[in-house]
């Protein structure tokens, strides 16, 4: 009876594991990549939390409204080895970033790379292609 008992947990352990595994989004879950943006805009705000960062930045359409778009980066660790701290990147500072827009058309995108006032462009790490997602 305990063995049966032990197998029961054991499979229900694994299942369960399965489960969680797959609620993390892959890219394709959430984000579409035959909609890639370029977005230039001002920094307003980053929320440095796991297991993704967000930018929170203003874009300023033609027609002269602002547009706040949120942009999924890798978590903050991933983002530190890629060189992307508080240092460099600053509240307020223009970023032109390259990313990939969410399937449900909001003003959502996944981070692939961004582009500082000063010319250096860095890796987002996370998800999207190309976004340096794979650091160790």
């Amino acid at each position: 009876m305990r063995a049966k008992l032990a197998i029961v947990a054991v499979g229900l352990g694994i299942i369960l594991a399965g489960t969680s595994l797959r609620a993390h989004h892959a890219f394709a879950a959430e984000f579409d990549a035959n909609r890639p943006l370029t977005l230039r805009g001002k920094l307003v705000k980053w929320l440095v939390i796991n297991p993704h960062s967000w930018f929170q930045l203003d874009v300023t359409g033609d027609d002269g409204k602002v547009v706040t778009w949120m942009i999924e980066g890798g978590s903050p660790n991933q983002l530190i080895r890629l060189g992307v701290t508080q240092k460099s990147v600053q509240i307020g500072g223009e970023l032109v970033v390259e990313a990939y827009q969410a399937k449900d058309g909001s003003n959502k995108a996944v981070g692939k790379s961004f582009t500082l006032a000063d010319g250096r462009s860095l890796l987002l790490g996370g998800s999207a292609p190309g976004a340096g997602g794979d650091v160790k």
